[in-house]
């Protein structure tokens, strides 16, 4: 078998395309729903080879405990009733002999439907990563972060157990056939009984699968939003005690909770009397079929070894009728899952990197909007009297935020591989689970993760554990200042042609600032940086200084000609001092 995951999950069919809201209500059929199923073939045209194999083997193994009966009815119609013991010995034979194929087929078959549940689970979780990544901003405008985690955990494993469930399906169906022809060759009207018995079976469960898939569906998209509240509540936890609001919404989530309580009640509801009906209605069949077939025993039409072997078959075929049964639930749980998903991967860019234009490294970039000019090879700093104008020039020039913004001479939206070539990096961005090493420069050598940890002064943090340590979720064991000079750390180590970096000082002490001002060109000599900040610090070490107020850049130098030239600058870098000033 191939390892897993694949290198290449590959693209899937979903139907659902742009502008659809994945919050919004979706029914269990119609477009979603053709969706849904569109997806689970794919999966089935990519994975044939394994799902083949786990089809065919599920079959064999269903119609070797299928034949027992008949191999045993045999032996004691043609071995013990006629004291033939050649008879006995070779009909137990067979029976030997369908123990062993029973037994080897179903530990291959097994092996297979695990390997098709991982497959199809590792597939799924990887595109579903994948589009992740591709949106990128858009995600969280579009998706809240509970909905995305109970697609990679809950939804994937659904969709896994809908391919694991065919093998053992393929070969309930075939099982249900070879019974019922096998009665109809021996007795017409038995086998009638199971031929319009199955069908009947299926179809006074059918209506109980469509209230099932409906509730499914609802406690899914309620879990979804219970894990946002979650999530938001955990990572707000210290400031909701700093306000006193810990109560308000711990009792909200409660109400929440109850909620979700409530749904997944009414999905057991709806399992139970699936559940039950498969237990129930094959009962029915095989009590009508051994009533009848000891009525024609009585009467002579069968002997006593055909007797046993169709009380064997009416037996038997509680398995696959169950089986069925367990289909239907496990594929009806993986479409919703599916559907899901395909939801997630109709969504699109806000603004796709779509160009192919790839000017020199050392190009220049402007913002047009703003007219800030930020020249190659050098440290421009944007001061702006209002924070919220910086970010949002940081936004335009990494694309983040459509906006006229030209790279070379090029429009941005033309350009290839915006993303590697310029880096925003923010406060809100984290670091990822696994080792040091790994979340900060998963692919850079040695030499540039250490000078990378030099310019932003984080030898102290990177001594005190290592770069061999394991980084918890979001680096929650590091403070917010070395957080921040982590992170800082790791923009640094991508190397990128153009850098923004937004307030990348604002949780370290003075001295730190200092050394990383000082050090942070050096790094990042040649190519083209851009800082947002309003420290005099990282501004006095800047090249070059844009000073943005409503929106535009109305002053331009270096630190020192702008505190003697624009008096509006000078109010705006020295607030913070300006105001110890007066506390003291």
């Amino acid at each position: 078998m191939k390892p897993l995951p694949e290198k290449d999950p590959g693209r899937p069919d979903h139907a659902v395309r742009g502008g659809r809201n994945p919050r919004a209500p979706r029914s269990a059929s119609g477009a979603d729903g053709g969706s849904s199923a569109r997806y689970l073939v794919w999966l089935l045209r990519v994975q044939w080879r394994s799902v083949t194999a786990g089809a065919l083997l599920g079959v064999v193994w269903m119609l070797s405990q299928a034949l027992m009966p008949a191999a045993i009815g045999r032996a004691i119609g043609d071995g013990l009733a006629a004291r033939d013991e050649r008879a006995l010995l070779a009909w137990s034979g067979v029976l030997l002999g369908l123990g062993a194929a029973q037994a080897v087929t179903g530990a291959l078959r097994h092996r297979f439907a695990v390997f098709n549940w991982l497959s199809a689970a590792y597939r799924t979780a990887q595109i579903v990563t994948r589009q992740a990544t591709r949106l990128g901003g858009t995600l969280p405008k579009r998706l809240s972060a509970g909905e995305v985690v109970s697609i990679g955990l809950s939804d994937v494993s659904h969709i896994g157990d809908a391919l694991d469930i065919l093998s053992r399906g393929s070969g309930a169906v075939v099982a249900i056939v070879v019974v019922a022809g096998i009665l109809l060759s021996t007795s017409p009207p038995l086998g009638l009984i199971v031929l319009v018995g199955v069908p009947l079976i299926l179809a006074i469960a059918a209506p109980l699968l469509r209230p099932y898939r409906d509730r499914e569906l609802a406690h899914r998209e309620l879990v979804g939003e219970l894990s946002t509240h979650a999530t938001d509540l955990v990572a707000g936890l210290r400031v909701l005690r700093g306000i006193g609001g810990e109560a308000l919404f711990s009792g909200r989530y409660r109400a929440e909770s109850q909620r979700v309580r409530a749904a997944g009640t009414a999905v057991a509801r709806a399992e139970t009397r699936m559940n039950g009906a498969e237990v129930l209605l094959p009962g029915l069949l095989v009590a009508l079929v051994t009533w009848a077939g000891a009525r024609f025993a009585a009467r002579g039409a069968i002997g006593v070894g055909e007797l046993v072997a169709f009380y064997g078959y009416a037996v038997f075929l509680i398995v696959p009728l169950k089986t069925l049964g367990e289909a239907a639930s496990k594929i009806t749980k993986g479409l919703v899952a599916a559907g899901r998903v395909t939801a997630l991967l109709a969504i699109d860019p806000e603004l796709p990197d779509a160009g192919t234009a790839r000017p020199a490294a050392g190009a220049e970039l402007v913002d047009i909007a703003s007219g800030l000019v930020v020249r190659p090879g050098r440290v421009t700093a944007i001061a702006a009297a209002d924070p919220r104008d910086a970010q949002a020039i940081a936004d335009r020039l990494g694309r983040y935020a459509d906006g006229a913004v030209d790279f070379g001479g090029v429009p941005l939206h033309a350009v290839a591989d915006v993303r590697k070539r310029i880096l925003v990096a923010v406060n809100e961005d984290r670091l990822f689970s696994g080792t040091l090493h790994e979340s900060l420069a998963p692919d850079g050598d040695e030499a540039t993760l250490k000078a990378a940890i030099y310019a932003a002064s984080a030898e102290d943090v990177v001594a005190s554990v290592g770069l061999d340590a394991h980084v918890a979720e979001a680096g929650r064991e590091f403070s917010g200042g070395q957080r921040q000079r982590l992170r800082l750390a790791r923009a640094l180590a991508a190397e990128p042609d153009v850098l923004v970096l937004v307030e990348p000082t604002s949780a370290v002490d003075a001295h730190t600032e200092a050394r990383i001002a000082s050090r942070l060109g050096q790094a990042r000599a040649g190519r083209t940086t851009v800082v947002c900040t309003t420290s005099p610090l990282m501004l006095d070490r800047a090249d070059h200084v844009a000073f943005v107020q409503d929106g535009l850049v109305v002053a331009e130098g270096t630190h020192h000609d702008l505190l003697e030239i624009e008096p509006r600058y000078a109010a705006t870098v020295t607030r913070g001092e300006t105001a110890e000033r007066a506390g003291t």
